[in-house]
């Protein structure tokens, strides 16, 4: 008599139990054999075609997911991981699907034996919090001023992505840029707003080479009036304005009843005379360049090209942030309220260049920007927005090491320590946690294992050295030559790169 009713369309399906969790590790492994071939120095890059008919050519595991269209639950858990991991960190989300996938993968057999969810949950818990002592105990402290250190580090990064073929040209783009933008924040600690600070313009055209990052800020518009404004000023006056500078409309719905002619005339007049007194008060603090977020009418263009001022209108609210942090300006919501603090001086030129079709606005040679535009010049636009998603993830490594400059070990040496110290652990651990514990420590080999098959090597014979080698826990830079598929000692490789 107890039994709950349930109300349920026809075409719905309702499962429970062990039949939802198989179908939940299912989604998900098929979700990381998806980007599994991405990872590495010798990933492929998958072709997709995204909702709106383009081409999406990457190898970055955020990008392939982000173009999926899943209708599983759990399979679209695994796509905000994926997401979350690209927020936060900027980089590794192919490998964070991959561990996920593994981790799944070696809990259904715990699932066939009956185990409970909550006793593999608490283990895997348990070998996170052992798996985070490692680290710390094999992490490399390492100096963020140096640039050649976080130029070594950020290639890292880019190495296994389509860009890591230019050479040093990325890394070299995200360490200025990240370095630009960087603020003190106390304690020797700095903050890097990549997102809203650090904008990418891509322009087709041009070598890749020609790419570079500009002390200050570029926008994709033109002076109102071209004819009569002038194009290029040196150490220009910057205004910034979120008001529109244009006769200011009723609240709501306003009807002027005109009785006389001349009343037509005078309401014309109180018009010009508004935006005349407007233009008045901006004009007193002479400044060179205005730049407002809203309109900005005929008249008041009239008057601003009258007194030789440059005026720009209708620019992106981010925009305008960045062009006052870049030349220390700041933005007024009217012009009765300016103040000779709120001109921004910092900025050492400003110009309007023709680049391709479109003209260009460079607020450029600014005195300590902190704000800045990276120009990126590439043959294609599929070429340009993968080379723009390496660079966020560039940036973004570069972001954390000026947070956090610890290093640990790359190529699967970190996992196969990692692996080792927790099977060394598991042995000590009482109860029926014991073997999801262990197997945790199993799953962390995924990341080597997909290293070794991309590079076409013979998986068993590589994985079963590198085990024997790390097992005893001595070397924890032993790893994976991404490229060869040879093993390798990563502190020679250092070395010699020192050298």
């Amino acid at each position: 008599m107890n039994a709950p009713v349930l109300v349920l369309k026809d075409s719905l399906k309702r499962e429970s139990g062990t039949k939802v969790h198989h179908a939940n590790i299912q989604a998900s492994k098929a979700v990381a054999d998806i980007i599994r071939t991405t990872l590495g120095p010798r990933s492929m890059l998958k072709m997709l075609l995204d909702a709106a008919g383009g081409i999406v050519v990457t190898n970055d595991g955020n990008a392939i997911l982000r173009e999926l269209d899943l209708a599983h639950p759990a399979a679209k858990s695994m796509i905000e991981l994926s997401r979350t991991q690209d927020e936060e960190v900027g980089d590794g989300t192919t490998s964070v699907i991959i561990l996920a996938g593994e981790m799944l993968h070696v809990a259904e057999a715990f699932i066939d034996k009956n185990y409970h969810p909550t006793v593999i949950c608490r283990a895997y818990n348990k070998a996170l919090e052992d798996a985070v002592a490692v680290l710390d105990k094999i992490a490399m402290s390492i100096d963020a001023q140096d640039r050649t250190t976080m130029l070594g580090l950020v290639k890292s990064c880019i190495g296994t992505k389509f860009t890591g073929q230019f050479g040093d040209l990325i890394a070299d783009l995200a360490i200025d840029a990240t370095t630009t933008v960087g603020v003190e924040i106390g304690n020797g600690l700095r903050d890097v707003d990549i997102k809203n600070y650090i904008k990418v313009e891509k322009v087709p055209g041009g070598q890749l080479e020609d790419s570079k990052v500009l002390k200050g800020v570029m926008i994709n518009k033109d002076v109102v009036a071209p004819g009569k404004m002038k194009r290029k000023i040196i150490n220009p006056r910057i205004i910034l304005l979120d008001c529109p500078l244009e006769y200011k409309k009723g609240e709501n719905q306003t009807n002027a009843e005109l009785l006389k002619e001349e009343d037509w005339s005078l309401l014309l007049k109180m018009e010009e005379e508004y935006i005349e007194e407007l233009c008045m008060q901006i004009l007193r603090f002479k400044p060179d360049l205005v730049i407002t977020e809203k309109g900005l009418s005929d008249l008041a263009c009239h008057y601003l090209s009258k007194h030789g001022v440059s005026a720009i209108r209708r620019l992106r609210k981010t925009d305008n942030n960045r062009i006052a942090k870049a030349c220390g300006a700041v933005i007024v919501n009217r012009p009765d309220e300016l103040q000779e603090s709120d001109v921004g001086t910092g900025a050492g030129l400003f110009e309007v260049k023709k680049i391709g079709d479109e003209y260009f606005a460079f607020i450029v040679d600014c005195k300590d920007p902190k704000a800045c535009t990276i120009l990126l010049r590439g043959a294609s636009k599929d070429l340009l927005n993968e080379v723009e998603r390496n660079l966020q993830d560039a940036m973004s490594v570069a972001r954390n090491i000026i947070k956090n400059p610890k290093l640990v070990p790359g190529g699967g040496a970190t996992e196969l320590t990692v692996s080792a110290a927790l099977k060394q652990k598991s042995s000590s651990i009482e109860g029926i946690e014991k073997w999801p514990y262990e197997a945790a420590a199993i799953a962390f080999e995924a990341i080597p294992r997909t290293l070794a098959q991309n590079c076409g090597v013979n998986v068993i014979r590589t994985m079963t050295a590198l085990q024997g080698k790390h097992a005893n826990g001595e070397n924890a830079w032993i790893r994976i030559d991404g490229n060869s598929g040879a093993i390798a000692d990563m502190k020679e490789r250092k070395q010699m790169n020192r050298v």
